[in-house]
Formats: structure tokens, C-alpha cells, sequence
């Protein structure tokens, strides 16, 4: 049975007023799925010069988690294409990789699908807050005029409430070379096989991200897996994970010029995982192999 509970409430100022972050973080660190509750009036959000003040509940799934030193959690929206409420989609297509951290903190990453002409090199942009909007605090803006434009920001929602399904099992975790350092691949494979949906923990598979890998903080970042494969004779598992949106680990954790990226995971129980990566500002696409602790989940 898939069950759902607040672990955490922030309110209006992003006061913890119910739950914990000690709660949020225990539940993302065992694989929990996440989704985000929040609420605002459609003239102070969606369109400042309608009459419309009605009240608009909104909660929104955040495919791709992460849990920085064990202690802090973000979240990324990871399949969302930008709609206009309350009538279709906006007007250019792109994916909106909206972040969310634990403190009520946003951001949003937005690579253009169209690959249109870049005007602009990469790099720190003036801040631009939307106009009549006194809830949107932004906090500093990047690479406007290129593909791939991102921004830090805090709309002050009337509440944030921080909804979590930890039903997930882990099953098997093994070192960054395969070793087993816990449960079984037989484990795996016997819940491969009876239909169950497999979830990946991938340790600091963000790290070169950063100016220094050596210093980057211990991350563990969960997405969802599809198709799956086992190789009987050898015992090698393999999956192919749903999209992956890789931020530079930090607390909090923002957007900022070239310290992102997004694409797909292909993962191997011997620790081996090839990420196909695409550059969001030219939206080319490299492959690329590294070797990582993980962390198996079934449900």
C-alpha cells in the first residue's frame, strides 16, 4: 500500500511549525519518493493583472533527491515541462528542473528543447524579479540569454509541507568496485523478477561537478530506475534509470553558471555507471563511465 505523511511543514516565513529535518532527511536517506505541497492566490503567482484571487493548492512530485552529508535534502523536478495555468503549457518548450530545499529555498534550471541561438555567454546575470510580485525574493540569477538560464530565489508560498512514501527496501548496497557490503544480488534479482520497481542510491555521483572533487561533500543522490536486465551466468544486474538532474553538492544546493547538467544512468552492480550526459546549453550529448557506491531499493 503506498502511504503518504508530512515529515515536514514550513510556513509562510519557512518556520518549521510540524515534523522535522531530521524526520525529512532519515526518510529521503532510506529512498523515500518526495513531493511538496504548497499554496498561493493565482494574482499574486500565476498572473498579477487578473482579478482572479482564487486560492490555488499545488503538489508537485520531485523525481530526483538528494541527501548532502546525511543531514541536508534537496529536491529536483525532474520530468516537468513549464505550465501556464490555467489553460496549456508556456510558450516555449523546456524542461523546468525546479529545486527545493529542506529550508524553503528554490530554484529553477530551464534548458530550452528547441536549441535556439544563444545570446549570451555563460556567467552571472543582473537579477530580475518579476514585476508585482512582492513574494519573489530572488537570490541571483545565471546565464540569461543562453539555452540553458537559471535562478535562485524564495517565494514566500503560505506553507510548505514536505510529503514523503518511504515503502522502499533496500536490498543490496556494494562499494564503488561491486564489493557487497550488504543484503544480496539474489535479493535484487528475486525482486527484479516478481515485477517489483527498483529505486538507486548513487554515492557522490555529483563530485566532479565542483572545483575540486576531493572537497566536495559526501552526497548520495535517488532516482528511479526503468528497464532492467540480469545477466544470469555472470550475476551482473543492469538498469537504466529515468532522467537525472546533477547540481554541484552544496548546502543549500543552487544553480549557478556550469555547475549542472542533466541525463541518463546506465548502472551495473559492479559499481560501474556510464552517464549519458547532456550539456544543457548546447544540448549535445557524451558519454561518460565512473565507478560509485550504491544503494538498491525495491517496492
Amino acid at each position: 500500500m503506498t502511504t503518504w505523511r508530512c515529515a515536514l511543514e514550513l510556513d509562510a516565513k519557512r518556520n518549521v511549525v510540524a515534523g522535522s529535518t531530521m524526520d525529512l532527511a532519515d526518510a529521503i536517506g532510506h529512498a523515500a519518493d518526495l513531493r511538496i505541497y504548497t499554496e498561493f492566490l493565482h494574482n499574486e503567482h500565476i498572473d498579477v493583472d487578473s482579478p482572479n484571487g482564487e486560492r490555488i493548492r499545488e503538489v508537485a512530485e520531485f523525481g530526483v533527491t538528494y541527501r548532502i552529508d546525511q543531514s541536508w535534502v534537496a529536491g529536483i523536478m525532474n520530468l516537468r515541462q513549464p505550465i501556464e495555468l490555467p489553460s496549456g503549457f508556456g510558450p516555449r518548450s523546456s524542461l523546468s528542473f525546479f529545486l527545493y530545499n529542506q529550508d524553503g529555498t528554490q530554484a529553477i534550471a530551464r534548458p530550452y528543447l528547441d536549441g535556439g541561438t544563444a545570446e549570451a555567454a555563460p556567467g552571472p546575470s543582473p537579477p530580475q524579479p518579476p514585476a508585482m510580485m512582492p513574494k519573489y525574493h530572488v537570490l541571483d540569477c545565471w546565464d540569461t540569454g543562453t539555452n540553458a538560464p537559471s535562478q535562485n530565489f524564495v517565494y514566500d508560498f503560505d506553507r510548505f509541507r514536505y510529503f514523503v512514501n518511504d515503502s522502499w527496501r533496500e536490498v543490496l548496497r556494494h562499494s564503488a568496485s561491486g564489493e557487497v557490503v550488504s543484503g544480496s544480488i539474489d535479493e535484487l534479482v528475486d525482486a527484479f523478477s516478481s515485477g517489483c520497481a527498483i529505486k538507486l542510491g548513487v554515492g557522490n555521483l555529483c563530485a566532479d561537478l565542483g572545483d575540486d572533487r576531493d572537497s566536495a561533500p559526501d552526497h548520495e543522490v535517488f532516482v528511479q530506475g526503468g528497464s532492467a536486465y540480469y545477466y544470469t551466468d555472470q550475476q551482473l544486474f543492469i538498469i537504466g534509470s529515468h532522467p537525472v538532474v546533477r547540481v554541484q553538492p552544496n548546502v543549500p544546493l543552487r544553480y549557478a553558471s556550469c555547475n549542472w547538467d542533466f541525463g541518463w544512468l546506465m548502472v551495473r552492480s559492479d559499481g560501474r555507471v556510464v552517464y549519458r550526459r547532456c550539456d544543457p546549453y548546447t544540448l549535445q550529448f557524451s558519454d561518460h563511465v565512473s565507478h560509485h557506491a550504491m544503494r538498491w531499493f525495491v517496492r
